[in-house]
């Protein structure tokens, strides 16, 4: 979109400071690499994380699109596999949000480590900007465990100098309000409260990405 001013066609992102647009003028892809968490386990579409993070985006300015590319029970070797897949759609920003299945099912976070590792490195090898949506270990794991676990994503963040958010359940996890019977899920007010926390991470990139 744009707008007419002494004759000169001026973009409209050129004109609002919160607005992105991609090469071409098409919406921004933002694509999420993630499990149900972000697939929006037992919600309607509309209150999936990526629907209410487009919707939260486009109330900002952001000419988005954010699609649902969530995969319930998905693991980091899951996502590593499926990662030239969600490439070949050519999204503009990466949301990595992968680990929870990797904890619950106890597997070594050197395995988490080693997969998160080859998907940031091959987004930064295509010059993908991304956002790195950490995780923590079930305590019931055990501390030994969870030190481990919970250290591998700032450390990869700072490796490959990627925008991070250090919990992506924060304010929901163990909030029996924020989350559906199964008490890991959250409900659409849970996700709510998840893009709120989120959305300055991606808002930042987003900017980063427009000034070049």
């Amino acid at each position: 979109m744009a707008l007419l001013f002494a004759g000169i066609l001026v973009p409209l992102g050129a004109l609002v400071p919160g607005v992105a647009l991609a090469q071409g003028g098409k919406p921004l892809k933002i694509v999420t690499l993630g499990d149900s968490l972000s697939a929006g386990y037992k919600l309607p579409k509309e209150a999936a994380f990526t629907s209410q993070l487009e919707a939260a985006l486009k109330a900002k300015g952001y000419d988005v699109s954010v699609p649902n590319t969530g995969v319930s029970g998905e693991t980091t070797t899951g996502g590593l596999a499926r990662l030239d897949w969600l490439l070949a759609d050519k999204p503009d920003l990466m949301i990595v949000e992968l680990g929870a299945n990797d904890g619950l099912r106890g597997i070594d976070p050197n395995v988490t480590r080693a997969n998160l590792d080859k998907i940031l490195a091959k987004l930064k090898e295509r010059g993908i900007p991304a956002v790195l949506a950490g995780m923590l270990a079930p305590r019931n794991m055990g501390s030994d465990y969870a030190k481990v676990f919970d250290a591998l994503y700032p450390e990869l963040a700072k490796k490959y100098d990627v925008a991070f958010y250090p919990f992506f359940l924060e304010g929901v996890a163990m909030d029996p309000k924020l989350n559906l019977d199964d008490g890991m899920h959250p409900t659409a007010e849970g996700v709510a409260v998840i893009v709120k926390g989120i959305l300055p991470v991606v808002t930042g990139v987003l900017d980063k990405m427009k000034a070049g």
